[in-house]
């Protein structure tokens, strides 16, 4: 596929999450009367009081956002993708008001079942996100402030930032739905689960485990590794400060799918001392295992 099918192809699947994003609010956010996360939460609830076009005010937030991000990131792809979102979220947003999608809507009503609202619609905003940020854009509101944010200080921390927006959207949220527990834990569900499948798919596909082995027989645990599990070594030359001998460091990066498999190769060579570190994303053109 060339460089220019590719980018429309990006630019569609952004235009399809958009969509799928704005039926996620009229499907489980606005029938059961909770609050997203983040800017989002803000306007939810600011709709849920006076009234106002929620497609609307989006709409009206995020073009400012846009203005500076095309200004001050200079990156035409960030900028043309996350204004298709938030356009075609928008325009999703004023037209799906209007359409009758009762038999679409989940409601829980009072029970636990609201609970579940909250959890499919952190889904499905996680699984946008992700998406929206693998190809190069995002979903607008708080993730242009955060990246204008880091564009001019890389080195903040934005963790308190969002966590302190979205303890004034919980707070916000028991007052404007008639002084409820409920809209504020389910602020928090969404929150939760958003984060979760937003971290999870874009670093559970690229998470992997690296063990670094201490032995001195690295030829053939080498040659074990290679063999059994398809997967390359580093070796480093090493020496142990205690017994003063001289040693080796294999260095080897797995699937998670192989930890138990390469357990099962070092169990053959007693001497070995091995450390697992968790790797949170790998970059490489390493073999398919089957």
């Amino acid at each position: 596929m060339n460089t220019k099918a590719k980018m429309v192809l990006d630019y569609l699947i952004v235009t399809v999450i958009a969509v799928l994003g704005a039926l996620n609010f009229q499907v489980f956010v606005f029938p059961n009367n909770f609050a997203p996360s983040g800017l989002n939460g803000i306007l939810t609830i600011i709709r849920h009081v006076f009234g106002i076009n929620f497609g609307m005010l989006y709409l009206f937030l995020n073009i400012p956002l846009l203005i500076a991000a095309f200004y001050v990131l200079r990156s035409k792809k960030y900028a043309i993708a996350t204004f298709i979102y938030v356009v075609v979220f928008s325009v999703s947003s004023i037209l799906l008001r209007n359409l009758d999608l009762s038999k679409l809507m989940f409601s829980g009503g009072d029970g636990g079942e609201r609970i579940m609202a909250a959890v499919a619609a952190g889904v499905f905003s996680g699984f946008n996100y992700s998406v929206a940020i693998r190809l190069g854009g995002c979903t607008g509101g708080l993730d242009i402030v955060a990246a204008l944010v880091i564009h001019k200080k890389p080195s903040i921390n934005l963790v308190w930032l969002v966590f302190g927006i979205n303890v004034g959207v919980a707070t916000l949220s028991f007052f404007a739905y008639g002084m409820d527990y409920a809209p504020v834990i389910l602020c928090i569900i969404y929150s939760f689960v958003t984060s979760r499948i937003g971290d999870l798919i874009l670093k559970g596909a690229r998470t992997a485990a690296k063990f670094e082995i201490i032995t001195s027989n690295p030829e053939e645990l080498s040659q074990a590794l290679m063999s059994q599990l398809h997967h390359g070594c580093t070796v480093l030359p090493a020496r142990g400060m205690y017994s003063h001998t001289d040693k080796s460091l294999l260095i080897c990066v797995v699937n998670r799918r192989q930890i138990a498999d390469f357990e099962r190769v070092l169990r053959n060579f007693e001497d070995t001392f091995v450390v697992v570190t968790p790797v949170t994303r790998t970059y490489g053109n390493f073999k398919h295992i089957k």
